[in-house]
């Protein structure tokens, strides 16, 4: 048996949507689009999500503005980037219209990514225990107690 096939769509949008809502605000979202745009591609090419059209971007890049793939899974949409064939084939829906909202969906990321992952086969990388470096300053300067000299030597001598 498939994995896919024991994601239902609806978990999968849902999955799809908390992924994305923490990517708006992670410091590090390049992870977390990426998977988002994975599972978007690979429902597409299942002919399990829908293009819709595209959109001007609210955040442009650099200033310039660029255009964005929306797309229906289930019952929630989302923009990716488009390709060159979406410009041709697509009509271009202009600025970014309101009436496309999500419903409100309730899943924590842990759960949103073991979803994704399930279904694009992505295992994340095991990180390797990494052991304890050994605390090491520019500034320690080892005891020198009990190593001097005493009496002082001639150096040390009133001058």
């Amino acid at each position: 048996m498939n994995d896919k096939q024991t994601v239902s769509l609806s978990d999968l949008a849902r999955a799809i949507y908390t992924i994305n809502r923490h990517a708006k605000t992670a410091p590090e979202p390049k992870h977390l689009y990426y998977i988002k745009k994975e599972a978007i591609s690979r429902l597409l090419k299942e002919k399990k999500a829908k293009k819709v059209g595209l959109h001007f971007s609210e955040h442009p890049k650099f200033s310039n503005q660029h255009s964005t793939l929306l797309v229906k899974v289930d019952n929630y949409y989302f923009h990716i980037p488009p390709t060159k064939e979406d410009f041709k084939e697509l009509k271009h829906l202009g600025t970014l219209d309101q009436n496309y909202r999500n419903p409100q969906t309730k899943m924590s990321l842990s759960q949103a990514k073991k979803v994704v992952y399930r279904y694009i086969d992505w295992t994340p990388e095991q990180k390797q225990p990494t052991r304890k470096k050994q605390y090491t300053s520019s500034y320690y300067t080892p005891s020198s107690l009990g190593k001097m000299e005493w009496p002082p030597s001639k150096s040390f001598r009133n001058y």
